[in-house]
């Protein structure tokens, strides 16, 4: 499969992205904020769901996740001290303020979370090389009872 490369401006954009980083892991030292700059940016391994229904090949992506136009940002449950940490991004959604801004929220497993204070939804998402197998694809316990 091509290199993938996406950008949103809405939250209906925002959700394809979420949808293509659903199980990335990214350590805490490939993220941070330029407040100058007014930029969020991360470099994650992408599990390729797509490869994995297309060709039914198990792959990782490494991935760059940058947001514009970020006022500020917080976390919970993260030590940003732990740069080796490894957080699995589970969702990426948009909390409207008074529109356009609003927040956008990065939830990863074990309720850890960064929200992004932003003036808009301005994302985007590029795969920056070529994609190497694993073993295995990630699971998620049913939660249905």
């Amino acid at each position: 499969m091509d290199e993938l490369k996406l950008f949103a401006l809405d939250d209906e954009d925002l959700a394809i992205i979420s949808a293509h980083l659903q199980d990335a892991v990214v350590k805490v030292g490939d993220m941070g904020f330029v407040s100058k700059a007014q930029r969020f940016a991360l470099v994650l391994n992408r599990f390729d769901w797509d490869q994995k229904e297309t060709a039914q090949e198990l792959v990782r992506r490494r991935t760059g996740l940058h947001f514009e136009r970020v006022r500020a940002v917080k976390v919970r449950g993260i030590d940003l001290q732990a740069k080796d940490q490894v957080l699995n991004l589970l969702a990426i959604i948009f909390l409207p303020d008074e529109e356009p801004s609003g927040h956008l929220l990065l939830t990863f497993s074990g309720g850890a979370e960064i929200r992004l204070d932003v003036e808009c939804i301005e994302a985007g998402m590029s795969d920056l090389g070529p994609a190497w197998g694993c073993t295995h694809a990630p699971a998620h316990k049913d939660t249905a009872a």
